[in-house]
């Protein structure tokens, strides 16, 4: 894209006459890293800390209309240094505040637009702002990463894209494993999406994007088989057709000539890079938190995340019942008493509940009454949410938010949307502020990864964007290493905010014992693992993916995931390295739950628990049982005294653990 843009414009340059070339540099707080802008024929960013480059000089540029680019020959009129130092409340989040500390350096050009760089002591972002009146249009971006040698990357690919063009790449529903390729075992013609983590021997950089507003989403590539990480943007469809899944999709058939019809002074979405000199600091990072825009929506006491019985994943799996399990009534009775009973304050109704290949919400099988099932939950202290498809929801959004908020639904999850362009990204943002309207909450699925929208929107509670459990349901364990998979998101996918990985399989497996199935699906690893999730994954709007049945067979561990938190007050990441193992701490009120989870080695682990503070603590202890390696299931729960502050814990192969920690 460089090339492209200096073969475009290179007969339009003019000689500037400010001198070139000029530098300008900041400082984070602590003096970590530096931040350096240099601007010469274009503009160029790197990043270094005390040691090492991290990112070399790299371009950054827009091009506008076609015969425009912000960042080729640019005339610096004025650079602007500031500081930023404030706590900014999270009422909603992993922790009940986030500090912004960092030093900022604002370079306004001529041209109507400007450069706004942030440095943070394990971060740094810029972005470009335009002062442009009227409409213009964002024909591309250039946004580069360079390192100086060939690193490993944490691949995200698109699935099967070896077989496919870059606009039809673009059409995903952002779940994947991750490939670890050196840059130069890439090739040119992959796209991954974000976030896409780079590991550099002596520490990891960690890519992504916030604020992302009416404007498409990033993915990343190696254009020239160098060491070089390039962006790549959807451009705005000019032609979409319904179709895909049951005709619930949006597929793009033509496109216009750029990547986004834009009107007025407007700023563009941060783009991020995160240095961890070890591990663990990915995972309690806040940098897409900090970037993204506040509340928009004002008074946020009606949100009330929480845990949510499902019944797609089990297949609707109930047994021992006088009925036939299905999508109708009695079933989902059966799913409101289960969630009544144990404190569970959700049921969806997931895909069926509305006629099939019509697209229309408004129209209810006649199995399902959903009025009738909000009564019967509302009775019970149960709230009932709904399964959506995008083409749907948007075709008729307010008529059907208004319906069933008005019924008593309090939420949706909403699907196979499978694009990040910039009217889709628009989409997010209007189905968020008309939910609010409604005081409903949304879950987004087949989704891109959170770019900041759940602190604009606090309504928006999860977003999936994750390779989660539902893949065992049709993946052989060659095709799918869920175990290493689960101790790589962490460090990756959940830096950009929470993920709805459907967690909460009673049926387990090691190796040996594994199959994949529709109707009775299992999961990889130890059953304390599949508790450790709703410990160590970031995730508000927490599913129960398995059958009431089975829960009830397991009181102990449907009592553990029934009354855990799911938003937090404080989060101490303790432990971990990418692919193999992590462990995090988290604090509700006076209440700690500490959950780790390892790959296929078994380990053992003394934790330090320093956070925990003076006195003398119980724990509750869910841990891998002597017969784990065997068979995935057993556990042991006990209970014991913390005197000190470390604590020994074992995993078997594949497992995990949960703690609950009492001041006593």
């Amino acid at each position: 894209m460089k090339r492209l843009l200096f073969s475009l414009f290179a007969l339009l340059a003019v000689v500037s006459a400010q001198a070139r070339p000029t530098q300008k540099s900041i400082t984070s707080p602590d003096g970590s890293l530096t931040v350096t802008v240099t601007i010469d024929k274009d503009i160029r960013w790197s990043v270094k800390d005390a040691s090492q480059t991290i990112i070399a000089p790299s371009q950054i540029a827009m091009q506008i209309g076609e015969n425009e680019t912000w960042g080729v020959n640019p005339v610096l009129r004025k650079a602007t240094t500031g500081s930023i130092n404030e706590r900014i409340p999270s009422p909603l989040y992993k922790k009940a505040e986030v500090e912004d500390n960092c030093t900022t350096l604002t370079l306004t050009f001529k041209g109507d637009y400007a450069v706004e760089i942030r440095a943070y002591d394990n971060a740094a972002a810029y972005r470009f702002v335009s002062t442009r009146k009227g409409d213009y249009t964002v024909k591309n971006e250039v946004a580069e990463f360079a390192f100086e040698k060939d690193n490993v990357v944490y691949c995200p690919y698109v699935r099967d894209n070896e077989k496919k063009t870059f606009a039809e790449q673009l059409y995903t529903s952002f779940e994947n494993s991750y490939e670890l390729n050196t840059m130069s075992e890439m090739g040119n013609q992959r796209l991954m999406f974000l976030p896409v983590l780079v590991d550099m021997g002596n520490k990891k950089v960690c890519f992504t994007e916030s604020d992302l507003r009416s404007y498409p989403g990033m993915f990343l590539y190696n254009s020239n088989n160098d060491f070089t990480l390039e962006g790549h943007y959807a451009p705005v469809p000019d032609l979409i057709t319904q179709g895909g899944h049951n005709m619930l999709q949006g597929e793009v058939q033509t496109a216009k000539p750029y990547i986004a019809k834009v009107s007025g002074p407007r700023s563009f979405p941060w783009r991020i890079c995160i240095v961890a000199e070890n591990d663990a600091q990915l995972l309690n990072d806040d940098m897409v938190f900090r970037l993204s825009q506040p509340n928009a929506i004002g008074d946020t006491s009606w949100i009330k995340p929480g845990k949510v019985a499902w019944e797609w994943w089990n297949n609707w799996g109930l047994y021992g019942v006088d009925f036939q399990p299905g999508i109708n009534n009695r079933t989902y009775e059966y799913y409101i008493d289960f969630a009544a009973r144990n404190g569970v304050e959700y049921v969806i109704l997931d895909e069926g509940w509305s006629v099939n290949k019509k697209a229309d919400l408004m129209q209810v099988i006649p199995e399902i009454d959903v009025k009738y099932l909000c009564d019967y939950g509302k009775e019970r202290g149960v709230g009932i949410v709904l399964w959506a498809g995008y083409w749907a929801l948007d075709r008729d959004m307010e008529r059907v938010m208004k319906h069933y908020s008005e019924m008593g639904v309090k939420g949706f999850k909403i699907d196979f949307m499978d694009r990040d362009d910039q009217p889709m990204v628009e989409f997010y943002e209007r189905a968020a502020s008309t939910a609010a309207k409604y005081h409903l909450m949304c879950d987004f699925h087949g989704a891109y990864k959170p770019s900041g929208l759940s602190r604009m929107y606090p309504n928006v509670v999860n977003y999936e964007g994750v390779n989660g459990l539902e893949q065992v349901k049709w993946s052989t364990l060659e095709e799918l290493d869920q175990v290493t998979y689960d101790v790589q998101i962490p460090f990756i996918r959940m830096v950009a905010g929470p993920m709805d990985y459907t967690q909460g399989a009673m049926m387990n497996s090691q190796k040996h014992g594994y199959r994949y199935s529709n109707a009775e699906p299992m999961s990889q690893g130890t059953r304390c693992r599949q508790l450790a999730m709703y410990v160590v994954y970031e995730s508000p709007f927490n599913m129960l993916c398995d059958s009431p049945t089975a829960y009830e067979k397991e009181p102990e561990c449907t009592e553990f995931i029934a009354k855990i938190p799911t938003v937090w007050d404080q989060t101490v990441a303790i432990d971990g390295k990418v692919g193999e193992y992590c462990v995090i701490a988290r604090r509700a009120g006076d209440v700690w739950y500490v959950g780790g989870m390892t790959n296929w080695d078994e380990r053992e682990l003394e934790l330090e628990l320093s956070f925990l503070g003076n006195g003398n603590y119980k724990v509750t202890e869910y841990v891998d049982g002597v017969n784990a390696n065997k068979i995935a299931r057993d556990f042991r729960l006990t209970e014991s005294t913390l005197n000190g502050r470390t604590k020994k814990v074992r995993m078997a192969k594949g497992g995990g653990f949960a703690l609950k920690i009492e001041k006593m």
